[in-house]
């Protein structure tokens, strides 16, 4: 049941990681566009580096339930 219960939540961090990526993708687009404001820009890119710490955290946790999921 053990094994089960760290499958489903790799898979949930899994994809909470890659929703995170993806969000850190769109704030970095909107970091970059000139024809934003210079506010707008800024905290898109507080935002995109928000984002990252998650991914990597979601990613980290990942692991760790999959290698979990094995034994």
């Amino acid at each position: 049941m053990e094994t089960v219960k760290n499958a489903a939540n790799y898979v949930s961090e899994t994809v909470q990681g890659t929703g995170s990526q993806a969000s850190k993708e769109a704030n970095k687009h909107v970091a970059k566009d000139s024809d934003a404001s210079a506010k707008t820009r800024l905290q898109a890119a507080g935002d995109a580096v928000g984002d990252k710490v998650d991914q990597s955290k979601h990613e980290t946790k990942a692991d760790v339930h999959k290698e979990a999921a094995k034994h």
